[in-house]
């Protein structure tokens, strides 16, 4: 199986979110690689005597979820915060079936970050549904328990203490999630977007 590479993200100053938040932040990401690849090939490896390690297979698979998933988020999440604060171009597709799903984009955006409110660690993410046209926004529990089958995600915000601790005590989560807002790059939301209609 091919490995996994870590990517390198161009963030630059972030209004609300540390410099030390994101460097130690970025350490995990490279950590979340790091444990993919090497999972990789522990299962190889096991794979020699496979009904002797049929167990440690199995948990290694389990495993390999929980890194891929925190990987693989994350590359969403730091990509968003790249090129600075940008808002959604004036004629934005994703703009348009926000507004056609919900009273008004302001309203979608509060309940997303109510969303986020949720208790416990995890990430709010909005997927769009090709097979219905619709975006769904949902809770996934720590990063990979409720990921929604064959759903493209358009945007994500990390809800584990990790993404603002070093700035903001946990009661005050909130303050992190409109930091988070204040910084996106809607530019790269809508590409995602723009992406799931190929």
């Amino acid at each position: 199986m091919q490995k996994f590479i870590e990517q390198k993200f161009n963030i630059g100053e972030l209004k609300g979110i540390s410099a030390k938040n994101i460097e130690e932040h970025l350490k995990l990401y490279a950590g979340y690689v790091t444990h993919t690849n090497l999972i990789i090939e522990k299962i190889a490896e096991y794979m020699t005597e496979q009904e002797k390690n049929t167990y440690i297979i199995g948990e290694l698979q389990r495993r390999f979820s929980f890194e891929f998933n925190g990987m693989r988020n994350h590359e969403y999440y730091f990509k968003s915060l790249e090129g600075g604060k940008k808002e959604l171009p004036e004629n934005s597709e994703l703009k348009k079936i926000i507004e056609k799903q919900a009273p008004s984009f302001d309203a979608w955006l509060s309940g997303f970050k109510t969303l986020a409110m949720t208790r416990g660690i995890g990430w709010a993410v909005l997927y769009y549904d090709k097979q219905t046209d619709q975006l769904i926004h949902s809770w996934i529990d720590e990063q990979h328990l409720g990921q929604l089958n064959g759903l493209n995600w358009i945007l994500g915000i990390d809800m584990w203490e990790h993404a603002f601790v070093y700035d903001y005590p946990t009661s005050e989560k909130k303050k992190y999630i409109e930091a988070f807002f204040e910084n996106l790059n809607w530019e790269v939301i809508e590409e995602n977007f723009k992406n799931t209609q190929n």
